[in-house]
């Protein structure tokens, strides 16, 4: 048995002793999504320090907990806190609540973040629903021996974020009002904010906002077979003819006052699809 897999059996045994629901919708609770865990019904939760293999978390407002339950009559299971590579953890690690999603039942992923824009088009608070990626962390979880019981050896990225999803999300954006483009999501390591020049350098090979999560994960999703539906809130601007410095408490400001709308559209897309 592989490492990986032995990880994901231990985490998912000490899932299934809080319930035996097959959850069809897994959703990681990034910047903007921390709301949806009070339209959880029914909800069990428990502390990711009482899961096999789950880290604590180190980030403030991450309330690090796996939580069970419905929403709009679809059993889903939340992660309230992501693991980053720069908080140093491996990724393995990062990509393991992916896993568990998927070996407790799960058939959809949804991930969401905050994240710099990078089109000049567009504004801070829009949201964008994320149809493609560009991976520039350095690091891919499918790196070493492949477990064919977790996926293939090479699976294909030509649509790693579901077109129905998408679709289905624009649809309800529209539907209420909300702006909502589509575009591309280009992951680095971070913790830094980046330089002018690649700023510059990203939009030139098609980035439309720059993050430090979710790549890693997405990637696992198509590996395991998940479909997958992103959304990032655009919190800055970072466009290097007028960039200044960025201001965090602004940042969180942004994606506070955002997430209501990203939170209403991922609701209603886990009530239809």
């Amino acid at each position: 048995m592989s490492d990986m897999m032995e990880r994901i059996e231990k985490a998912a045994d000490a899932i299934k002793a809080h319930g035996d629901e097959t959850p069809r919708v897994g959703v990681i609770l990034g910047t903007g999504l921390g709301a949806l865990a009070e339209d959880i019904e029914n909800s069990t939760s428990i502390p990711f320090e009482e899961i096999p293999g789950f880290p604590s978390t180190t980030l403030a407002g991450h309330a690090g907990q796996v939580t069970l339950g419905r929403i709009a009559g679809v059993s889903i299971i939340t992660f309230e806190g992501r693991y980053h590579a720069y908080e140093g953890h491996s990724v393995e690690t990062i990509t393991l609540p992916v896993r568990l999603a998927k070996a407790l039942g799960a058939e959809i992923l949804v991930v969401s973040n905050a994240a710099g824009c990078l089109n000049p088009q567009w504004a801070r608070g829009d949201l964008m629903i994320i149809e493609d990626q560009i991976n520039m962390m350095g690091i891919n979880p499918l790196i070493g021996p492949n477990d064919d019981r977790l996926g293939p050896r090479f699976p294909d990225m030509c649509a790693p974020y579901d077109p129905e999803l998408l679709s289905l999300a624009q649809e309800i954006a529209i539907k209420e009002g909300i702006k909502a483009h589509r575009g591309v999501y280009l992951a680095v390591t971070g913790p830094n904010l980046e330089t002018r020049a690649e700023y510059r350098f990203m939009r030139m090979i098609g980035a439309d906002a720059v993050g430090m999560s979710t790549v890693p994960e997405v990637i696992a999703a198509v590996h395991a077979g998940l479909r997958v539906l992103g959304v990032s809130i655009m919190t800055d601007l970072c466009l290097p003819d007028a960039l200044g410095p960025a201001n965090i408490e602004e940042i969180i400001a942004v994606a506070n006052a955002a997430g209501p709308k990203m939170t209403a559209i991922v609701r209603e897309v886990i009530r239809r699809a």
